[in-house]
């Protein structure tokens, strides 16, 4: 009886730190993020946008992994986070992430259940080996803007 209120505990425990820390998910297979068809379409140039001119009140979006520009193996972790700036919040409805091909492939319901109002984190996202540009906009509650684009690398396994 001992080893079955034990792992009550856990279980009740567990369930009690997910619903104290927010959504939690259990994610029990790779979310296919893009399907090998789609890997096929072809690639967007994207211009050089180190350089912008004026100042952007937008949110900040932040990839934080995959963090190296190393060939990655899939799956990966994909993670983002956003921050609205000047008391505004993220508007969730607003959040679009985009693989930059012709024409452009929205990746958006494909994460929409691990976008939180601070950012997306998928555990384990299949993507076919190849090299991706995917672009992650935003608005915050007052309208302004903010977008990221970043680039995968995804190695054959």
């Amino acid at each position: 009886m001992a080893g079955k209120t034990s792992g009550v505990f856990q279980l009740v425990f567990a369930l009690g730190v997910c619903a104290a820390a927010g959504p939690c998910f259990a994610q029990s297979k790779p979310v296919v993020l893009i399907t090998a068809d789609e890997a096929k379409r072809p690639r967007q140039e994207t211009a050089n946008l180190a350089f912008r001119a004026g100042i952007s009140r937008g949110p900040a979006i932040n990839l934080l992994t995959p963090q190296a520009p190393a060939a990655l193996h899939s799956p990966i972790h994909l993670q983002l986070k956003f921050a609205a700036h000047g008391g505004a919040k993220i508007d969730q409805a607003s959040v679009k992430l985009t693989d930059v091909v012709v024409p452009a492939l929205d990746l958006t319901d494909r994460v929409k259940g691990f976008t939180k109002p601070d950012g997306i984190d998928v555990p384990e996202a299949e993507i076919p080996p190849g090299t991706y540009t995917l672009r992650a906009e935003i608005r915050d509650s007052d309208g302004h803007p903010g977008s990221l684009t970043f680039t995968l690398n995804v190695a054959k396994p």
